[in-house]
């Protein structure tokens, strides 16, 4: 992924025929790109710290590039908006930020399963997450090499049916894993499944409830050691919900970067989007009534018509399931998607905004004036879910933070 920086187009030389020449890099901005505010998100975050209150941590869940936004960028802002620690799914994702300086507690949220992953979580000082003895084992022989304390969660699975242990092993888990001597747990939570679905249909949480009912019943079993644990369990949707879910800590992901996990949630948070997705126009062309636009022919022109060719396709995470459904907005007003989207272009139907020239910027997703466009507008479409559409956005797409 192209570094998350502020523009600052380098200059490089280069020799021909014996003439050496300075040559400045491209703009990041001349094809397409994903446009990050990260005063956005440092808001959102400060928004999140004071709707959970000062006795409940924030987590920044920073994944998969920080959902696209940018992992490193959206780490600081959200650490200096108030979030406590950091969430990330992959060994090599917590590197990455502690390459980038970062020095907060990491919690690596997949399981890492072999000696030599725990040993470079153990080195780069991230917290990994077990779900058995077998790894607590191999955490306690590095410790015990190290002559030092690795620092572990645990994760119990209340009916996510995934990572985790069952429930009633864990009073014995820990039990055997208070007896290794070089590994400290500091942590227990669990993940809820259907948190946004009980959200959406406004009940009683209905199945999160009964994750919760399991998790607290974890708690109790453990007596007084559970009140040295770090207790988390709510995702964006559970915090949101109910502050009963709260524990000691919460993992925002979606809401950290402005969006509601379900459609027409209301709530007093200000919460903004800090992404926006923009591409060039490359081309205008006019052509008769009846004429096919792109592969396949899927379109064909019901007038005579202006086209503007835009470079961006599905290679760059625009799904060709959206070919002919989207629209993207240019100086606030909304111009319709036609034709197959190819792997590098698309085609907009600009007839009723001939204005519109080579050169000129569109918004696919953002805001630009009046004009929304929101990844859940896309997943609509499309039958995606906004967390898929906003890690969607590949690795070619320069990363531009205002």
């Amino acid at each position: 992924m192209q570094s998350m920086s502020k523009i600052n187009r380098s200059e490089r030389s280069f020799t021909f025929g014996g003439l050496t020449e300075n040559v400045i890099s491209p703009d990041p901005r001349s094809r397409a790109w994903v446009e990050v505010d990260s005063k956005i998100i440092e808001n959102n975050a400060r928004v999140l710290k004071n709707f959970i209150g000062d006795d409940c941590s924030l987590m920044a869940v920073v994944k998969a590039d920080g959902y696209g936004h940018g992992a490193e960028t959206v780490a600081k802002s959200a650490l200096t908006g108030g979030a406590d620690s950091l969430g990330v799914a992959t060994l090599e994702e917590g590197i990455q930020l502690r390459n980038a300086g970062l020095k907060c507690q990491i919690l690596i949220l997949g399981n890492l399963i072999n000696s030599e992953e725990l040993y470079s979580s153990f080195c780069w000082d991230l917290i990994p997450t077990i779900s058995g003895i077998r790894e607590a084992i191999i955490c306690n022989n590095i410790a015990e090499n190290k002559h030092k304390k690795f620092f572990i969660h645990l994760k119990v699975d209340t009916g996510m049916t995934r990572l985790g242990c069952d429930c009633d092993e864990v009073k014995d888990l820990i039990s055997k894993i208070d007896y290794l001597e070089n590994i400290s747990l500091k942590g227990i939570y669990s993940h809820l499944a259907i948190a946004d679905k009980d959200l959406e249909k406004n009940t009683k949480l209905n199945f999160t409830q009964i994750q919760v009912t399991r998790f607290e019943k974890v708690l109790k079993d453990l007596g007084a050691r559970n009140k040295s644990l770090c207790r988390h369990l709510a995702n964006s949707a559970g915090t949101l919900s109910d502050s009963r879910l709260h524990f000691d800590m919460v993992r925002v992901g979606l809401s950290l970067y402005g969006y509601f996990p379900v459609n027409d949630f209301e709530s007093d948070l200000r919460l903004k989007p800090a992404l926006k997705v923009k591409s060039r126009v490359t081309l205008v062309r006019e052509v008769e009534k009846g004429i096919g636009v792109g592969y396949g022919h899927f379109f064909k022109t019901q007038r005579k018509s202006k086209l503007a060719v835009v470079a961006i396709g599905y290679a760059d995470g625009v799904s060709r399931n959206l070919s002919g459904k989207i629209s993207a907005s240019i100086d606030g007003v909304l111009v319709p998607q036609v034709g197959a989207i190819a792997m590098d272009q698309m085609v907009f139907d600009i007839t009723d905004k001939p204005d519109i020239r080579t050169g000129q910027v569109l918004t696919l997703l953002g805001t630009d004036g009046a004009v929304c466009i929101s990844p859940q507008n896309w997943c609509d479409l499309s039958g995606s879910i906004p967390w898929e559409v906003l890690c969607g956005f590949r690795n070619r797409l320069p990363r531009v933070v205002t």
